[in-house]
C-alpha cells in the first residue's frame, strides 16, 4: 500500500454462510485520499464543494492553506490547485464556498466576508453592500455570487463573470419583508425564509413563494442555529425541525413524508426507497450516519453530490459511493411464522443447479432469527420521487417478448411473474438460504400474490426490479410499477401509463410481429425521457378501473392525478366518482389544514367542466367554504385601517426588487470608500454637492413645512376625535386554489393569436361570486392590474371616438384641412388598434363573441361605465333580462308575424294596380279606392257624388300591399296605432274585426302584459351585487386574455395558487347572522372550524337543535297524515 491511499477493509453486516465467510465479495473499501500532503500534514477544517460538483476545496485552519480537488471524474479526487492565504485576516477562515471558476468566498477571523480569486492570486471587492453583515451566501449553478445583507436585510446578486477593478458588478437587488428571516441560500436560485412559525421558499427567477411548513412547535429564534435545516434540489425540499425531516414536494406543494432522525430504521428504509442519500445524510447524525458509513468515529463535516458523499475524517478526505451506500441498507422488517396453511408455497433451490427443483421440506428453523427486528414503515406512497427514471430508460433500450415464468431475486424478498392466457400473476415471495448434507439451497415462501388481467391480449416485453418491494412491468397494455406492502402483506399499483399496441396472431394464436410490438413500445420512449414519470391520461383511466380506485383511494396518488382523475369522472358522467372524488379532497383538507390545502386545487382546477355538466357542485363548493381558513383556529387582529374589508393580501413573503436602485446603492459604496481613504476630497465633493442643493433650498423647506404641517394636523385630530379607532379583522383563506393560474408551458406566437385560459377565465358562474371569496377575488385582481388596464383602454378609445367625432362632425370653416386629415389618420390607426382586439377576441371564442349583446349594437362608450357598480348593475340588469325573455321575444315575433301574414292575404290588393295610373275596378283594397277623397259640396248642402279631388295613393294608404309594410303596420299596432287597419269600414268587413279583436286581446293585452310580469321578476332576480361581480370577472377575463402579454399571465404577484383576505369582524358577524336567519350557513363541512369563529364572534348558533326539531315537525305531519279521521 503507497502512502498516498490508506484502503479500510470493513466486513459487511450481510449474513453469511460458512462457504462464502472468506470471499473478497463481502469486503468494503473506503479510500481516506492524502494525495502529496496538501496541507503540510495538518488537519483539515472545512470542506466545501462547487454548485456543479466540478470542484472539492478545503481548508486547514493550522497552515492556512486552500487545496482544491476535481471531483467530476470517478475515483479518488484529483489534485487541482493549491494557494496559501497569508492575509493578516485569514488566521481563521469558516462558512467558505467555493465557485466552479475558482473564486473562493469566506468569513475572515474579523467576521468580514472575503471572496479571493484564485486564479489571479487577489481579493474581490464588491461594488454594493456592507461586507460586515453578511452571513448566508452562495455561488449559484450559473456562477452569480448571491449575498444576503442582514442589516437592511437585503439580497445582492453579483456576476462574477466581468471583474472591472477587481470589482464585481451586482445586477440585481432584493429587499426582504422586515418580519421575514433568512435561513439559507439554495444554489438553485431559492431564498428560504422564516416568519410567524412558517418556512417559506421564494423563487428568485419566476418569483414564486411557497410555504413549506407551518410549524405547530414554537421556535423562537432561528438566527442561523441549527434548529432549522434545508437540504433541497429542483424537485423536493429536505427540512429539518428540532427532531424531525419533513419532505416536501416543490411541484405538488405538499409535504409528504415526516421522518424522525431519532428512528434509525424509519430514515433506514427511507433512504432505501427513495435512494435520495445527496439530500437526507447533510441532515441526519447518530446511529444512523455510523451505519452508513460503517465506522464507529463519525466525520466532522459532510457534503455529498449526486454520486458520492464526502467527509472529513482524521484530518483527510473521506469518499463513497451512493451505490456502496445502499447496498449496506438491508431493509429491516417484522419475519412473520409460516403457518401451516402456506407450506406448499415454499420450494428450494439447489444452488450448483439452479435449474433442479429439490422436493425438500425441511423448514423447521427456516425463519428462526436471533437478532433483534424492526417493523417497517411502509413508504410506498411516494409518488413525488421519482428515483428510477434511469432504470425506466434501461426498460425500453432492453425490450424483449418474455413469455415464460420469471423470477428476479433480492436479498430478502423475490417478485415471482407468471403469464398464462394474458392473465399476469405477481407473486412476492421471502428468500431464503438453507444448507443441507452440504448442498446450499434457496427457499422462496410466498408472501402474497396478485392476479392482473386488464383484458385480453396482453403480454410482457419488459421487466425491471427497482429494489426489494418495488418491480417494473412494460406490457402491450402499458408501464405498470407495483408496490409491496411489507406491513400489509399486500401488493399494490403504484403507477400506470397506458400505450395503444396493435398485436397481430398466428393461427396458433402466437404473437406474430414481436418485431413492431417492440417498435411500438420504443415510440412511447420519449414520453419518459423527462426527470419525472409522465401523469396517467384520459387513456390510462379509461382502460383500467382498478387504477382508477388506486388512485381515488390514496391520498398522494390522488393529489398527484386528481385533477385528471376528476375530469375523467367528470367526462363519463360518473356521479359516483364525482362525489367520492369531492367529499375525499374535501377530508384530507379538513384533517391537515395547515398543509393539504392544495387538495381544494383538484376542485376549483376542474370548475370549467363543472360549470358546464354539475353546476350544483359549484354552488355546494362556495357554500361550504365560505369564511374558512387555513389553520386550525381563527385570530382577530386589531388594525388602524377600516378600508381593509375584503381586501386581500399575500401570506408569503413580498419580496421588492430593488434593481432599479443598484446605481444609487453603489454612489454610497463609492462615497464611503472615498470618505475612508481620500478624507479632503471627499469634504470637497461634499462640499460642491450642498452648493448645488442650496438654490433649491426654499422648495425643499416649503415642502417639509407642508409636510410636517399635515403630519401634526393629522395628530391632533386623532387626539382630539379619537380618529384612530382599531378595527378588528379576520383573515379568510380564498378556496379557489389555482384557479387563477395559467399553463406555465405556452408558446409566445399562439399565445398572442389564441391564448390559452384559465379556470377563472373559462368559469364565469353567480355561484362563485355570491359569496365574499369570489368578490375577495375580484378585488383581488381589479386593485392589482385591472383598474390601471381598463383605464388604459378607456383613454384609447375615447382619443379614437374624439378624433374620429372631432373630424367628422366639426364643420371645415373651424379646422382646415391637414388637421382634419391628421385627426382622420389617427383615428384609422387607433380604429385598426381597436379592431384587432375584437378580431382576437372572435378567434379566441366565436360563438362566445356573437352571442355577446354589446358586440351587436357596439355601444363601446356606454359599456365603460359597467365597471362602477352604481352603473353595472344596470348594465347586469339590461344583459339578463334581455337573455331571460330573448325565446319569449321570438314567439311573440312569430306570432307578430301570423297576424301580418294574416292580414296580407285579407287585405291585399285582388288585381294589379299602378301608383301612377288611376285604377279604376271593385277592389275595395285599392289603393286608389281607399284613398282620402275629396267631395264638391254645393250652397245647398247637396254633394256632388262624383270625386271632386282625390291624394295619391302611396306604400302607407295600404300598408298591406307588402309582406314587410304588414308585418310593420302589426308593429304599430301592438304600440297602439291602429291607422293601417281604419281604411276599412269594420262593419263590412266582419274578418277584418275578429282578426283586430284576435290580436288585440292575445297580443295587446295578454302577451304583453305576461312580457312586463317577466321584464319584472327578472329585474328582481338581478338586482344583485353578485350580477355586477359576475361582468366585472368578464371584464377581467377579457383583459386578461386581450391585453396582458402571455409572460404577464404567469406573474405570480398577479395569479397567485392560494389567495387571503381580510374581513371586518363586525360585518363578518352581521353576515353570518343573516346567513343563519336564512338557513344558509353551511356546516356540512369544517363543522369544528366555523363553530371555533362562531365562537370567536360570540354567536350562539345550535344547528344540532334546529335540525332536530325540524326532523320532529316533519314526524308530527308525517303522523297526523296516518291519522284516520275523527268520527264525530
Amino acid at each position: 500500500m503507497n502512502n498516498n491511499t490508506i484502503k479500510i477493509e470493513i466486513e459487511n453486516s450481510i449474513d453469511k454462510t460458512e462457504s462464502d465467510d472468506k470471499s473478497d465479495d463481502n469486503i468494503e473499501k473506503i479510500d481516506f485520499v492524502n494525495i502529496d500532503n496538501p496541507h503540510n500534514g495538518e488537519r483539515i477544517t472545512e470542506m466545501e464543494m462547487s454548485p456543479n460538483e466540478k470542484y472539492l476545496v478545503t481548508y486547514s485552519e493550522d497552515d492556512h492553506s486552500i487545496f482544491g480537488w476535481s471531483i467530476e471524474d470517478e475515483g479518488p479526487p484529483k489534485p487541482k490547485f493549491f494557494d496559501k492565504l497569508n492575509f493578516e485576516d485569514c488566521k481563521s477562515l469558516h462558512q467558505i464556498i467555493i465557485s466552479d471558476d475558482k473564486k473562493l468566498a469566506y468569513f475572515n477571523n474579523y467576521e468580514y466576508l472575503e471572496i479571493y480569486d484564485i486564479n489571479r492570486k487577489q481579493k474581490i471587492k464588491l461594488d454594493c453592500g456592507d461586507n460586515y453583515n453578511c452571513h448566508c451566501y452562495t455561488f449559484n449553478l450559473e456562477g452569480d455570487f448571491i449575498l444576503h445583507e442582514a442589516k437592511d436585510n437585503i439580497i445582492y446578486i453579483y456576476s462574477t463573470q466581468t471583474t472591472k477593478n477587481n470589482k464585481w458588478n451586482c445586477k440585481r437587488m432584493y429587499k426582504i419583508p422586515v418580519d421575514f428571516n433568512i435561513i439559507n441560500i439554495s444554489k438553485y436560485n431559492k431564498l428560504y425564509l422564516f416568519s410567524n412559525n412558517s418556512i417559506f421558499e421564494h423563487n428568485l427567477i419566476t418569483k414564486k413563494s411557497l410555504r413549506i411548513i407551518k410549524n405547530d412547535e414554537k421556535i423562537k429564534s432561528i438566527s442561523y442555529s441549527k434548529k432549522i435545516r434545508i437540504s433541497s434540489n429542483k424537485e423536493l425540499i429536505y427540512v429539518k425541525i428540532n427532531n424531525k425531516v419533513v419532505v416536501y414536494s416543490i411541484k405538488f406543494e405538499i409535504p409528504f413524508a415526516s421522518l424522525d432522525i431519532n428512528n434509525d430504521t424509519q430514515l433506514h428504509n427511507f433512504i432505501c426507497r427513495t435512494r435520495l442519500i445527496s439530500l437526507l445524510i447533510p441532515l441526519l447524525s447518530g446511529s444512523i450516519i455510523e451505519e452508513l458509513w460503517q465506522i464507529k468515529s463519525l466525520p466532522d463535516k459532510i457534503r455529498t453530490t449526486t454520486k458520492y458523499v464526502f467527509g472529513i475524517q482524521g484530518g483527510h478526505i473521506l469518499k463513497i459511493k451512493h451505490e456502496d451506500i445502499l447496498a449496506k441498507m438491508d431493509l429491516k422488517f417484522e419475519i412473520p411464522k409460516i403457518p401451516d396453511e402456506i407450506i406448499d408455497h415454499c420450494w428450494y433451490f439447489d444452488n450448483k443447479n439452479p435449474n433442479k427443483t429439490i422436493e425438500d421440506w425441511y423448514f423447521e428453523d427456516a425463519f428462526k432469527t436471533s437478532k433483534e427486528t424492526y417493523k417497517t414503515n411502509d413508504f410506498s406512497n411516494i409518488h413525488f420521487i421519482n428515483a428510477y427514471m434511469e432504470i425506466i430508460h434501461a426498460l425500453f433500450q432492453d425490450m424483449d417478448y418474455i413469455k415464460n415464468e420469471v423470477t428476479l431475486g433480492q436479498k430478502l424478498i423475490a417478485w415471482n411473474i407468471k403469464t398464462d392466457k394474458e392473465i399476469i400473476e405477481l407473486n412476492v415471495c421471502r428468500v431464503k438460504t438453507r444448507k443441507k448434507d452440504k448442498t446450499r439451497y434457496i427457499i422462496y415462501n410466498l408472501i402474497c400474490k396478485r392476479v392482473e388481467n386488464i383484458n385480453a391480449d396482453q403480454y410482457i416485453f419488459g421487466i425491471k426490479a427497482l429494489n426489494n418491494n418495488d418491480i417494473i412491468l412494460l406490457t402491450t397494455k402499458g408501464l405498470f410499477i407495483y408496490h409491496f406492502n411489507e406491513n400489509s402483506k399486500s401488493i399494490s399499483l403504484n403507477y400506470y401509463y397506458y400505450m395503444k399496441i396493435n398485436i397481430s396472431h398466428d393461427s396458433n394464436r402466437e404473437i406474430s410481429n414481436k418485431d413492431d410490438i417492440i417498435n411500438q413500445l420504443k415510440n412511447y420512449k420519449n414520453k419518459f425521457l423527462e426527470s419525472t414519470l409522465p401523469l396517467s391520461d384520459y387513456h390510462s383511466l379509461k382502460h383500467y378501473d382498478k387504477w382508477v380506485s388506486y388512485i381515488k383511494d390514496d391520498k398522494e396518488r390522488l393529489l398527484k392525478y386528481g385533477v385528471e382523475l376528476l375530469t375523467f369522472a367528470i367526462e363519463e358522467h360518473n356521479l359516483d366518482l364525482i362525489e367520492d372524488i369531492y367529499k375525499k379532497c374535501m377530508n384530507y383538507f379538513e384533517k391537515d389544514l395547515k398543509n393539504n390545502r392544495m387538495f381544494l386545487s383538484i376542485i376549483a382546477s376542474t370548475m370549467p367542466l363543472l360549470n358546464k355538466y354539475y353546476p350544483d357542485y359549484i354552488s355546494r363548493y362556495s357554500s361550504e367554504t365560505t369564511m374558512i381558513t387555513d389553520s386550525s383556529f381563527y385570530n382577530i387582529e386589531y388594525t388602524n385601517n377600516n378600508n381593509l374589508h375584503l381586501h386581500s393580501y399575500f401570506q408569503y413573503p413580498q419580496i421588492i426588487n430593488l434593481t432599479r436602485s443598484i446605481w444609487w446603492c453603489k454612489y454610497r459604496t463609492l462615497m464611503s470608500e472615498f470618505g475612508d481613504n481620500y478624507k479632503i476630497m471627499y469634504l470637497m465633493l461634499i462640499t460642491i454637492q450642498i452648493l448645488i442643493i442650496l438654490p433649491f433650498l426654499f422648495i425643499y423647506i416649503a415642502i417639509l413645512c407642508i409636510l410636517l404641517i399635515y403630519y401634526y394636523i393629522i395628530k391632533v385630530k386623532e387626539e382630539i376625535f379619537n380618529y384612530t379607532m382599531t378595527t378588528p379583522t379576520i383573515i379568510f383563506m380564498n378556496p379557489y386554489i389555482k384557479f387563477v393560474n395559467y399553463p406555465q408551458e405556452y408558446n409566445w406566437f399562439w399565445e398572442l393569436i389564441k391564448p390559452k385560459s384559465s379556470p377563472f377565465v373559462e368559469t364565469i358562474s353567480k355561484d362563485i361570486y355570491k359569496t365574499w371569496n369570489g368578490e375577495a377575488l375580484i378585488n383581488f385582481k381589479w386593485n392589482n392590474y385591472g383598474k390601471y388596464y381598463y383605464t388604459l383602454i378607456w383613454i384609447g378609445y375615447m382619443a379614437f371616438l374624439g378624433c374620429f367625432t372631432i373630424a367628422a362632425t366639426i364643420s371645415q370653416q373651424y379646422i382646415s384641412d391637414d388637421t382634419q386629415n391628421r385627426l382622420l389618420i389617427a383615428s384609422i390607426i387607433l380604429g385598426f388598434i381597436h379592431l384587432s382586439f375584437e378580431i382576437r377576441q372572435f378567434i379566441y371564442d366565436p360563438i362566445k363573441w356573437i352571442h355577446n349583446f354589446w358586440n351587436i349594437f357596439d355601444l363601446k362608450f356606454l359599456l365603460f361605465f359597467r365597471v362602477f357598480e352604481s352603473f353595472g348593475i344596470y348594465f347586469a340588469i339590461m344583459i339578463s333580462v334581455g337573455k331571460q325573455i330573448a325565446s319569449f321575444l321570438v314567439v311573440l315575433f312569430i306570432i307578430i308575424i301570423s297576424f301580418a301574414h294574416t292580414f296580407y292575404i285579407l287585405l291585399s290588393p285582388k288585381f294589379d294596380f299602378s301608383f301612377k295610373n288611376n285604377t279604376n275596378n271593385d277592389d275595395p283594397n285599392n289603393p286608389w279606392n281607399i284613398a282620402s277623397a275629396y267631395y264638391q259640396v254645393f250652397e245647398g248642402g247637396t254633394v256632388n257624388r262624383s270625386q271632386y279631388m282625390i291624394q295619391l295613393p302611396d306604400g302607407n294608404t295600404n300598408m298591406f300591399v307588402d309582406f314587410g309594410t304588414a308585418l310593420f303596420a302589426m308593429y304599430l299596432f301592438l304600440t297602439g296605432d291602429s291607422s293601417a287597419l281604419s281604411k276599412w269600414t269594420y262593419k263590412d268587413n266582419p274578418s277584418l274585426v275578429i282578426l283586430i279583436v284576435l290580436f288585440s286581446l292575445l297580443i295587446v293585452v295578454y302577451l304583453m302584459n305576461l312580457l312586463i310580469g317577466l321584464l319584472n321578476n327578472a329585474i328582481e332576480k338581478d338586482n344583485n351585487k353578485t350580477s355586477y361581480l359576475v361582468q366585472k370577472a368578464e371584464i377581467l377575463a377579457e383583459i386578461e386574455l386581450l391585453y396582458l402579454l402571455p409572460h404577464q399571465r404567469r406573474w405570480h404577484t398577479w395569479f397567485p395558487e392560494v389567495i387571503y383576505y381580510y374581513a371586518d369582524a363586525d360585518k363578518v358577524r352581521q353576515e353570518i347572522k343573516e346567513m343563519l336567519s336564512k338557513g344558509e350557513w353551511n356546516t356540512d363541512e369544517f363543522c369544528e372550524l366555523k363553530q371555533d369563529l362562531l365562537n370567536q364572534l360570540k354567536i350562539h348558533h345550535n344547528p344540532v337543535d334546529e335540525t332536530t326539531l325540524k326532523n320532529i315537525l316533519e314526524e308530527i305531519r308525517d303522523l297526523r297524515s296516518r291519522l284516520p279521521p275523527v268520527e264525530s
